[in-house]
């Protein structure tokens, strides 16, 4: 059963840190799930199992997490040198009705506001209960990381905008990236054609580039 959405940051955090040094399976016993043999079917079990302890609300809602609080979840599986081992989702990406569209208004600005990251060990030889959860970090993008993420965001967008999202591939982007969103290929959505007209297109989602999710741990932790 989840748990009820704390009602302050110092709430959260609290519950953030008292997970630290927990392994998976102890949680997931507390909150009577069971835990997959490994996440290759149950690729967001780990995510929606932190979600239920941490009591987050806002489910797949394109809004924070913690809406009340405005920050938002994110797992992040490490190595044991704390590095991420993959790209962070943030959103399912507009490919249709995007004229007029700012950055300020996107759902990326929104969500990343403030972001409470939760590291997890990640490497595939150790057995998903026994992975234990880290240090939680709340964090918000400075400045610059703000500037990087705008001028991406309007980059990739300017190219769906003039029909040329099946042209964007994942090294488009300093820091945030477009790629396929989607249970498999066939999957398709409304995009913007080339001649400006409507096609199909597998949805896309954006991403945290790997070494960006680094920096900010490693800012965080050294």
């Amino acid at each position: 059963m989840p748990k009820p959405s704390p009602q302050s940051l110092t709430e959260l955090m609290q519950r953030a840190h008292d997970m630290a040094g927990v392994s998976l399976a102890d949680i997931a016993f507390e909150n009577g799930i069971n835990v997959p043999q490994d996440l290759k079917r149950d690729k967001g079990w780990v995510g929606q199992l932190i979600e239920m302890e941490l009591g987050a609300i806002a489910g797949s809602r394109p809004e924070p997490d913690f809406i009340h609080l405005g920050i938002e979840l994110k797992t992040i599986p490490i190595d044991q040198k704390g590095k991420p081992l993959e790209t962070t989702y943030v959103t399912v990406a507009p490919l249709t009705d995007i004229h007029g569209l700012t950055w300020e208004q996107s759902v990326v600005f929104h969500k990343l506001q403030s972001v409470l990251w939760v590291p997890i060990e990640g490497e595939r030889h150790i057995p998903v209960g026994q992975r234990r959860v880290g240090t939680p970090l709340l964090w918000s993008p400075s400045t610059a990381e703000m500037a990087l993420l705008k001028q991406d965001w309007e980059e990739i967008m300017e190219k769906i905008a003039l029909g040329k999202v099946d042209n964007i591939t994942a090294r488009h982007g300093e820091v945030l990236q477009l790629r396929p969103k989607a249970a498999n290929s066939h999957t398709l959505t409304e995009s913007i054609g080339p001649d400006g007209t409507i096609q199909l297109s597998n949805p896309r989602g954006f991403y945290l580039k790997i070494p960006f999710t680094q920096q900010i741990l490693r800012n965080a932790f050294l």
